[in-house]
């Protein structure tokens, strides 16, 4: 664990909060540069960008304050904003990101909204993988105990099963993203992304499996377990909505 990088005797820079600021430029610069594949404008790509990093800051703040440790932050709410202590879930900014999103798009260019969601795809796998090293290095999202020999700290590291399984799945969606040249299947839109809502599913509930820190209050399993499920169910949903003769 390297929480903190000290780099005088009064000034430290938590090391989480600099992963994710650099994971949020490289994600934004990406998503732009690949807004030309789909033929979208860039402008558009950055603005919605921007939103989804605003709201999914606010939503995983908020899931988090609201669900996890509501006790806590009722003895005084001003800690909601202390937001240095940490304090952030992954479905909870992507719920709050995707419903921003979905509304700008919609006022915006709502008939290219699966092109857009392609886009992002391997970008969302990029920045949640390099996310969840962040997560190993501030030492949350830790495991249960292990004695194999790749334990960190005698812990199972959750945290990398994840970022392994996610640096997989965006190598995949990008040899489908080259594979629509071929196969007319994924030409249709929408398609790589409701690909990526599964097996991000699946690595989630794998990473799930594992866990051994505060999850908040369950019913049988966490709620990113029940979400996680239910991503899974939705992205098979969409991905076999549209008949087969639709395809181009």
């Amino acid at each position: 664990m390297f929480p903190i990088i000290k780099l005088s005797s009064e000034f430290q820079i938590p090391t989480y909060y600099l992963i994710i600021s650099v994971t949020a430029i490289i994600c934004l610069m990406w998503a732009v540069r690949r807004s030309h594949i789909y033929h979208l404008h860039q402008k558009e790509t950055l603005d919605l960008g921007l939103l989804i990093m605003i709201f999914g800051f606010l939503g995983g703040r908020l899931f988090h304050v609201f669900y996890e440790s509501f006790d806590y932050y009722r003895e005084d709410f001003l800690r909601i904003f202390y937001i240095w202590n940490g304090g952030f879930v992954f479905y909870g900014g992507a719920v709050l990101a995707a419903f921003a999103g979905i509304c700008y798009l919609y006022f915006k260019d709502y008939k290219r909204l699966e092109d857009y969601l392609d886009l992002l795809a391997p970008v969302l796998a990029l920045g949640y993988g390099l996310g969840r090293v962040a997560c190993l290095l501030a030492g949350c999202c830790y495991g249960r105990s292990c004695e194999l020999p790749w334990a960190i700290a005698n812990k199972h590291p959750t945290q990398l099963y994840a970022s392994l399984w996610e640096a997989g799945v965006l190598f995949l969606l990008l040899g489908l993203e080259k594979s629509r040249a071929q196969y007319n299947y994924f030409k249709v839109p929408g398609r790589i992304f409701y690909s990526w809502m599964i097996l991000h599913g699946i690595g989630r509930l794998i990473m799930e499996s594992f866990r051994a820190d505060f999850r908040g209050p369950t019913l049988g399993a966490s709620i990113s377990t029940w979400i996680s499920w239910a991503i899974i169910a939705f992205g098979f949903l969409l991905l076999l909505k549209k008949p087969l003769d639709s395809d181009i």
